[in-house]
């Protein structure tokens, strides 16, 4: 009986690995970044599944902002409308330049309701200057540090002197710009009048 000659596969070695890899699997696997020192690099902070969007605890919270007004500004006719709230219910305020006798001029601030013009002739004439004439965006921002269609009722460089519309004592809640804008806070006829300094009038 002849004997078969057997043979063994002996198998080559390959060309040696590049550093830095690992084989798994069959593939070759990409070697995990490290640190020096050997320690793993630092993923960054993601929120947990179903808190996406929520604030990372790093930042530092939000500053509140003021009530966003609806378009338009307190100023303008329309403001507030999208909340339910009617321009009668808006202290709008408006800077005049009063002009006395001797001719000295001076700013006026009137926080009328939205619902009607001022009668400036009228008003003049309850404060015993010669005229009012609406003030221009410079005069504006110079007297009181905002720009017009955001004047707040107070927050002046200098206390100016103020009328308050007699009309927006008719409602319980009334709204004034927040020195921006697009921004509007709540208040009431006595708090203007008490925050102001104002003098009531019928303006209309």
């Amino acid at each position: 009986m002849s004997r078969r000659s057997t043979t063994r596969a002996v198998r080559t070695p390959g060309p040696p690995r590049p550093p830095g890899r690992a084989l798994r699997c069959g593939h070759v696997a990409r070697a995990r970044r490290r640190r020096p020192g050997g320690h793993s690099a630092a993923r960054p902070h993601r929120a947990p599944p179903g808190r996406r969007g929520a604030r990372d605890p790093r930042r530092p919270p939000r500053a509140p902002r003021a009530a966003p007004a609806a378009r338009g500004g307190p100023h303008r006719p329309g403001r507030g409308r999208g909340a339910g709230v009617t321009p009668a219910e808006i202290a709008n305020s408006l800077v005049f330049v009063a002009t006395a006798e001797d001719g000295a001029t001076s700013p006026l601030l009137v926080l009328a309701s939205g619902g009607h013009r001022v009668d400036t002739a009228k008003v003049a004439g309850l404060l015993g200057v010669t005229s009012l004439e609406q003030a221009d965006p410079d005069f504006v921002r110079e007297h009181t540090g905002m720009a017009i269609g955001g004047v707040a009722p107070v927050g002046h460089p200098v206390r100016l002197r103020t009328v308050v519309d007699a009309s927006l004592g008719r409602y319980d809640v009334v709204w004034a710009a927040a020195g921006h804008s697009h921004a509007v806070f709540a208040t009431t006829y006595d708090e203007l009048i008490r925050i102001t300094g104002g003098q009531t009038m019928d303006v209309a």
